[in-house]
């Protein structure tokens, strides 16, 4: 028998599958352009009786809050939409004793606005108690605010809350998500003629008013509905890194003060809250559009 040759043996092995984990969120504009993120994990998905909730961490943003497949708010996105819809309007109303927040399930319009010693009560009505306790557990930053004995939570529906409500408030703020599903009646003209009708006589509302560059119908639609009803209507805008277009807008809708000239610039120098966007260069900046922006209004 003839004896076998002596070889040496050789290592078995693939390179390239050391991490294989690739997996992506895209949130899609008419399934053609968007926001891509790489999913780290899925740290909590759940669905409430309106809407799916799941919580999706990135190395870069952190923990993002998405509500039916749309991104809504993260750690790392400098809280830009909380701090714009918020001290806008407060640091223009000279008395903002009384605040009501349609929305805001995240709890960071609630926590900005107790930022300011002039507010001495501030309801927020949510239609998805998920949406809170969610956000609570993950983004707890956002939601410090609930702690504050001004702060009040009423989980309801917007639009019979309004409806029912006999008090006045000073501002109001509509912290929305999309038109769509549950939301969409609150961004319709029978809706904001009710808000303008519980804001105290020198009340102002503010409105998210979506991407100037993707929604531009559904802009230009709102603020032909609201200058029907307000006497002074101004938009603004913001980067919001995880926002359709990272352009987003505010619709300031008031009854007496204009958002500029009214601004108190003496009051916001003598509190200076703790904000990682808002400042009083911001506030008036902010109202400088583009030109394609300007012509939808």
């Amino acid at each position: 028998m003839a004896k076998a040759k002596n070889k040496s043996a050789q290592d078995v092995g693939v390179t390239g599958m050391e991490d294989l984990w690739n997996v992506w969120y895209s949130e899609l504009h008419n399934h053609a352009t968007g926001l891509t993120v790489k999913v780290n994990r899925l740290v909590e998905s759940t669905q409430s009786k309106f809407q799916r909730i799941d919580i999706v961490e990135n190395d870069f943003f952190g923990k993002i809050l998405v509500l039916y497949g749309s991104l809504m708010a993260a750690t790392n996105d400098n809280n830009v939409y909380n701090e714009m819809i918020t001290h806008v309007p407060l640091f223009v109303h000279p008395n903002p004793k009384n605040v009501l927040i349609i929305g805001g399930g995240d709890c960071g319009a609630l926590t900005e606005t107790l930022k300011h010693p002039e507010v001495k009560k501030c309801t927020m009505c949510e239609i998805d108690k998920m949406v809170v306790e969610v956000s609570n557990r993950h983004l707890p930053h956002l939601a410090t605010g609930v702690k504050d004995k001004r702060a009040k939570l009423v989980f309801a529906d917007g639009k019979d809350f309004i409806a029912k409500s006999k008090e006045k408030f000073d501002v109001i703020i509509l912290d929305l998500s999309d038109p769509i599903g549950p939301a969409a009646d609150l961004f319709q003209k029978p809706f904001h003629k009710k808000v303008f009708e519980a804001l105290t006589d020198d009340g102002i509302m503010l409105a998210q008013s979506e991407s100037p560059y993707f929604h531009q119908k559904a802009v230009m639609a709102m603020y032909k509905n609201v200058r029907s009803i307000f006497p002074i209507v101004e938009m603004y805008t913001a980067h919001m890194p995880i926002y359709p277009s990272a352009l987003w807008s505010f619709a300031f809708c008031s009854k007496k003060y204009h958002p500029v000239r009214d601004f108190d610039a003496k009051r916001y120098d003598r509190q200076k809250p703790k904000t990682r966007y808002y400042n009083k260069d911001i506030h008036s900046a902010a109202f400088a559009l583009p030109e394609y922006v300007k012509a939808l209004l």
